[in-house]
């Protein structure tokens, strides 16, 4: 239990605080918005309409192949436990679903950016907040799939690695409460669009909050381990669903 309480803990209080703060952000963003609306509508050329129903096309792309790779990862995860039968390679193949998808977010998700396009890496994560948080995303993702991977593994066997995914999916979750989307953000149904991908964030978020705790329950020697060690798969399952349908 040594893990099982700070972590409940730390969820408990990190939630309702990054909650109310990221309501206090929406409504600044809100406000912000409404002000250029009346400008933004009516003022895109066919190009530019052309170039935000790309970014939003290549936006839903990403979050459906990231909801691929983590419905997968949960999938081997139920293998491992499930199955009595199952090869060695079962263990290791959840914590490269993990890996691949950090490798295409760090790449591929911010088509804007060299080699794809015009500009620096060094301008867009200086720019632009989305594009920050996409690659804080992708190095979360290597991060956790390498320490898995090794765990599976046996070469990582230190009591505190038990700490590090549910810890780093806190952290996030929590970054999912304040991500924004620029693409498509222009037109009457600006505020409606806007308000859906939050709502559609909002629920990521929750679902990683379960997977963090759930991951870190599973991690601790107690009656309920069993329990949360198909929980977390479960949830898992969940969060790559949500991501798999997600539309802006």
């Amino acid at each position: 239990m040594r893990i099982a309480v700070p972590l409940a803990s730390l969820v408990l209080v990190v939630f309702p605080f990054i909650s109310a703060k990221a309501q206090d952000h929406s409504m600044s963003v809100h406000e912000t918005h409404m002000g250029m609306t009346a400008a933004a509508d009516g003022a895109l050329d066919p190009a530019r309409q052309a170039k935000l129903l790309a970014d939003k096309r290549e936006s839903e792309f990403n979050h459906h192949l990231a909801g691929f790779f983590v419905v997968l990862a949960g999938l081997f995860i139920l293998a491992e436990t499930n199955l009595p039968e199952r090869g060695p390679w079962v263990r290791f193949a959840w914590p490269v679903c993990f890996v691949l998808s950090g490798i295409f977010v760090l790449v591929w998700s911010d088509t804007e950016l060299w080699p794809f396009g015009p500009q620096s890496w060094y301008f867009g994560l200086t720019h632009h907040p989305e594009v920050l948080q996409h690659k804080i995303f992708a190095v979360l993702l290597l991060v956790l799939g390498t320490l898995e991977f090794r765990r599976a593994r046996g070469l990582v066997r230190s009591a505190w690695t038990g700490w590090v995914f549910p810890v780093l999916a806190i952290v996030g979750s929590s970054m999912l409460f304040f991500h924004e989307h620029r693409a498509g953000m222009h037109g009457p149904s600006q505020m409606e669009l806007m308000g859906r991908i939050q709502s559609e964030h909002f629920r990521f978020a929750i679902a990683g909050f379960g997977i963090a705790l759930s991951k870190g329950l599973a991690e601790t020697r107690f009656a309920w381990r069993p329990f949360f060690e198909r929980l977390f798969p479960a949830l898992l399952l969940v969060l790559g669903s949500l991501l798999l349908v997600y539309a802006e």
